[in-house]
């Protein structure tokens, strides 16, 4: 039970480092196109919708890392064994 708790674990961290490098990569590349000195405003709108899907992404990624984190306390919990009964 254990190595399953590890994978999850591991699995978890791992995923959630990436999704957080892109949502960093969304976020600097949606302000540099909204904030740029071209004067086509379909570039700067463009900008805008990568800062807003960021945003959203920013936050259904913290709500999904709660409930993974939650699900590996859970499957610690359950993974351990009880303790013996006092003699």
């Amino acid at each position: 039970m254990t190595d399953i708790v590890s994978f999850v674990n591991q699995l978890t961290t791992e995923v959630t480092e990436v999704a957080w490098a892109v949502f960093i990569l969304g976020w600097a590349i949606g302000w540099g196109l909204r904030g740029s000195p071209i004067p086509i405003f379909r570039v700067k709108r463009a900008g805008q919708d990568i800062l807003e899907d960021a945003i959203f992404a920013a936050f259904w990624l913290a709500m999904g890392s709660s409930i993974f984190y939650l699900i590996i306390y859970i499957l610690g919990q359950v993974g351990n064994p009880s303790p013996p009964p006092p003699p």
